[in-house]
Parts: structure tokens; C-alpha cells; sequence
């Protein structure tokens, strides 16, 4: 197979990615709603931020500032591996390595756009 062909195919491929990265941060989310209690801690407010950064990666709006955001808390969730502060720490076997694949979806995003399937698009915010 050609790559040329596959290039045609670049906005399909984005809005797969931007699928699967929002349907990952809204499940770790909705994981999290369960422990919220509306004070102002970092899980609390990770309880809000990632299911709104999955949405908008999914629906395609403000897709950017979205995967910003995204970026900043996959890299506090490696942060936290690597110093310990998690469930595994890195000198223990860290598992950092899925967080490490989403933060690069996330710039991947961040730098390609959303693609021509998005509302960023429609709204002329971003164009595909």
C-alpha cells in the first residue's frame, strides 16, 4: 500500500485518535466522580477536568486548548510516578509508560488540529 493513499485518510485517523483519547480521559474521570466532594483538591478537580477534556477531544471543540490541558495532567500523572507519589513508584516498576502514550496523542493533537470531523471546523475556529 501506497503511504500517499493513506495520507488522503490523515482527518479519519484524527478523529480516531481523538476518540479513543476522549473516551480514555472521560472513563478515568467518571472514575474519579466517585470519591468528589467538592473541595477544592487536585482529584476533584482532575473529576472535572478530564471528562471536559474528553468531551471536547471526542466532539472535536476547542480541540487544542483541550489537549493542553490534557498534556498538563498526563505530565503531573508522570511526575507523580516517577517521585513516588503514586500507587507505584518508578523504583518500583513505575507504569508510566501508558501515561507517557497518551501525553504523546495529546501533543499529537495539540500540533495536527483537530481534523476536518470536528466542531472546531464547523465553528471556524481551527481550520482542517
Amino acid at each position: 500500500m501506497c503511504f500517499k493513499t493513506l495520507q488522503k485518510n490523515k482527518d479519519c485517523s484524527l478523529l480516531l485518535l481523538r476518540l479513543v483519547i476522549g473516551a480514555i480521559f472521560l472513563a478515568h474521570g467518571h472514575m474519579k466522580w466517585s470519591n468528589f466532594d467538592g473541595t477544592l483538591t487536585v482529584m476533584n478537580i482532575l473529576a472535572i477536568a478530564e471528562p471536559l477534556g474528553g468531551v471536547a477531544m471526542i466532539v472535536g471543540l476547542l480541540t487544542r486548548w483541550a489537549g493542553l490541558g490534557l498534556v498538563v495532567i498526563m505530565l503531573g500523572a508522570i511526575q507523580m510516578k516517577f517521585s513516588g507519589g503514586g500507587l507505584v513508584s518508578f523504583a518500583t516498576g513505575g507504569k508510566w509508560e501508558f501515561d507517557l502514550l497518551i501525553l504523546a496523542a495529546c501533543v499529537m493533537v495539540m500540533t495536527m488540529g483537530p481534523g476536518k470531523y470536528a466542531l472546531d471546523v464547523w465553528a471556524k475556529w481551527d481550520k482542517a
